[in-house]
């Protein structure tokens, strides 16, 4: 049995929970975000908690119950606090700058990346090589750290490139004569 499908989810006072359909929409200060509800489980919501439940205990079932609480969990948090990631450039020369809706990266290529931000998503810039990712939807948030991540992933024997914050990266020992 699902021991996270089981924990209940508390609804702060500024977040709006409705269910439409096989939907859950969330509203709240950072925006508005949907979930899909799977077919076997059903959500009920009182005094701004809300339980899930499992019609049936098939294996399936079981593994989509703890799934479908933490996207759920996952919305209402994004929609109520948000979601933030930071990203730390190492090396010569790297830096990031901010124009519109547009991230321009050095990364020690002969040209400059051009990264088109999405909508829901907040890029700022800490200091020239620290990037501060923050938006509602924590799937997005994470893909667009991501793609950023794979323009200069960091190499192991200089640690140059796009890394987390707090990351750590396996070093290795150069050649040795």
């Amino acid at each position: 049995m699902s021991r996270v499908g089981s924990k209940e989810i508390m609804i702060p006072e500024n977040v709006k929970v409705s269910i439409e359909g096989k939907n859950i929409h969330a509203d709240g200060p950072m925006g508005k975000l949907f979930s899909k509800i799977n077919k076997d489980i059903s959500i009920n919501i009182e005094n701004n908690k809300i339980r899930m439940n499992a019609s049936n205990t098939d294996k399936e079932t079981l593994a989509f119950w703890g799934l479908q609480r933490n996207l759920v969990n996952n919305i209402i948090l994004g929609v109520s606090k948000g979601f933030t990631k930071k990203l730390e450039m190492n090396g010569v020369g790297y830096r990031a700058s901010l124009k519109d809706r547009e991230l321009s990266l050095q990364l020690g290529f002969s040209h400059d990346i051009k990264f088109d931000i999405p909508e829901n998503i907040k890029i700022t810039i800490e200091k020239q090589t620290i990037l501060k990712i923050s938006g509602s939807d924590k799937q997005l948030v994470g893909a667009v750290t991501s793609k950023i991540k794979s323009y200069r992933l960091p190499e192991p024997y200089k640690g140059k490139g796009i890394k987390e914050v707090g990351q750590y990266i396996l070093r290795k020992e150069g050649k040795k004569k």
